[in-house]
């Protein structure tokens, strides 16, 4: 209630909150609630779960069930210089390796794509696989590609488009002579990206246990200002822009997201991130 009318969150619904309109507006499936409550059990006494049990119940039920996509949060501009101007073709891509019935898709591909800006780095440290200046990449499903070139802002610096090569006989993934690469990337073909909001959820608290508090300390002191981040102008493959609100999918490499039930539209899609594909907040916990 204090959170609800301190407006800390978005109402009772909202994805952060432990009640299940905000646990279903989140993307979190029935089954891995009834999962959660078979793995707890039933006890006399007070006890406590720690999150992570219900989030692997989560991914546990959504690696099974939800189709596979591809989306750019952070887009970076990737230009194939190699690659003819006006063509344009189809790859074919598994919808969920998990369920063979789930079919495949076609996924656009031309000369102008989309990755993570934090696939790419100018000047990358040893261990260091993804995209860099002479370092060859595959494509999810596509081609393997080659940075020649970074074009940066002359004002700024930035780096705002990379100019690649592509190799044409590596269509799908793999390399006829057997070469290796040591990284596979997710894009986006921009001539047929969907732009939409993306809203990273993550826990509302920076401590575990936020009632676990000192003398004149209130749980609110706890309150984690990264729960919830947004995004705008995020790039995702065409088939994301007609799923039905609630629907939940995996954006490849990145997580579990769910169509937001009350401000997602058919020309300005709005995501929700149900869960990451690990347990990244633990992770970083330990780091301090």
């Amino acid at each position: 209630l204090e959170l609800v009318e301190g407006k800390h969150v978005d109402g009772w619904d909202d994805p952060r909150m432990p009640t299940i309109s905000g646990a279903r507006r989140r993307g979190y499936p029935p089954e891995a609630l009834r999962n959660l409550c078979k793995h707890v059990g039933v006890t006399k006494y007070e006890g406590t779960t720690e999150l992570v049990v219900l989030e692997n119940a989560v991914r546990e039920v959504l690696n099974k069930k939800a189709s596979r996509y591809m989306a750019v949060l952070k887009p970076l501009k990737v230009v194939i210089t190699n690659y003819p101007e006006h063509q344009a073709e189809y790859l074919e891509a598994v919808n969920n390796p998990e369920d063979e019935s789930a079919g495949i898709r076609e996924v656009p591909f031309s000369r102008e794509l989309y990755i993570e800006q934090d696939d790419f780095m100018e000047d990358p440290p040893k261990k260091f696989f993804r995209l860099s200046p002479g370092k060859e990449v595959r494509l999810r499903w596509g081609y393997y590609i080659t940075c020649q070139e970074v074009i940066k802002d002359p004002q700024t610096g930035e780096i705002v488009e990379l100019h690649c090569t592509y190799d044409p006989q590596t269509r799908g993934g793999d390399s006829p002579d057997g070469r290796k690469v040591k990284a596979t990337l997710h894009w986006v073909c921009a001539r047929h990206a969907v732009s939409a909001q993306v809203r990273l959820y993550d826990r509302m608290y920076s401590k575990e246990d936020p009632l676990d508090v000192e003398e004149g300390q209130d749980f609110k002191d706890f309150l984690n200002p990264e729960s919830l981040v947004i995004l705008d102008d995020c790039k995702l493959e065409p088939a994301l822009k007609i799923q039905e609100p609630g629907t939940t999918v995996q954006f490849e490499r990145l997580g579990y997201f769910c169509v937001d039930t009350k401000d997602s539209g058919p020309d300005a899609p709005v995501y929700n991130r149900t869960v990451t594909l690990k347990d990244s907040f633990a992770k970083e916990m330990k780091k301090g």
